[in-house]
Order: structure tokens, then sequence, then C-alpha cells
């Protein structure tokens, strides 16, 4: 199949497998007489693999040790466990961090509205906040400056 039909039964850009192909998550397909890439059904099944791990949040890298460990069908399964685990602990940081911002968004939401905003809870709750220690990502300091908003 080529490279346009691929991307239309994954859903994944043409440009997207172009990357995977590049960065050696896609094997190079076979190319036809006149030089068109042309995928087989090997090509299909890995792109939906690499397309699922990406939907579950798998960085590129834990994809590539994924794919590394499912190419040999005879190794234990103990290290893909290992990758799996580090993500859903990943995953529940995310969570517990997103749920802080919330409680903290709720509680700053809590006032009538009513009033000045000399009496704003949100107004006096973003002033008198504390910056949060180093490394507590809950709060976001390292997360903007990740963004670069030092």
């Amino acid at each position: 199949m080529k490279i346009g039909e691929l991307a239309k039964a994954t859903g994944t850009k043409v440009e997207t497998i172009r990357y995977y192909e590049g960065a050696g998550l896609l094997p190079q397909p076979a190319r036809t007489q006149a030089n068109y890439r042309d995928y087989e059904l090997s090509h299909l099944e890995r792109l939906m693999f690499i397309r699922r791990s990406r939907d579950l949040g798998f960085t590129l890298k834990s994809v590539r040790e994924l794919l590394t460990l499912a190419d040999d069908s005879a190794e234990p399964c103990g290290a893909i466990d290992e990758v799996a685990s580090a993500h859903l602990l990943a995953v529940e940081q995310k969570i517990a961090d997103l749920t802080a911002l919330r409680d903290e968004l709720s509680l700053m939401l809590q006032c009538s509205g009513d009033g000045t905003v000399g009496d704003c809870r949100i107004i006096s709750s973003l002033a008198s906040r504390s910056l949060p220690q180093s490394g507590d990502q809950a709060s976001g300091v390292q997360g903007w400056q990740e963004m670069g908003a030092e």
C-alpha cells in the first residue's frame, strides 16, 4: 500500500509516518519501480502499535523500548512491565497534580462575585500564595521554567 493509504488506514499524517521512519520506529518500506513507498501489513500493524502507545501517552523513548521488546517474542515480559509501570506512575503524578490544581482553583472561585476587586478572593489568593518549594511540580514552578517563563 502507498503512504497515503497507510495514513488513512491508521489516522496518521503522512509527515508523522515519515518521521517515525526517520526515527527508526517504523522500518523503511520497499520501493516500487516508480520509487513509491510500498508498505506491507507488518508496517500497518507496527504503526497501529505506535499510535495506540502514543494515544496512551507513552513517550517516543518508551515506544521505542516497547517495540524493541516486542520484536523478541521469547523475552520475558518483566521489562515491558517496568516500562508500563513507570508510565503509570507518571500518569498518577499528573492526576495528583491536576487534582491539586482543580482544588486550588475551586477554592479561589468560592467568592460570590459581588463586591469590589479589593475584596476578591481570587486576587488575594493569587497575590498571597507563596511560591512552591524547588521541585514542587504540583504548583508548577518547574513547569513554568520548562516553558521558559522564569
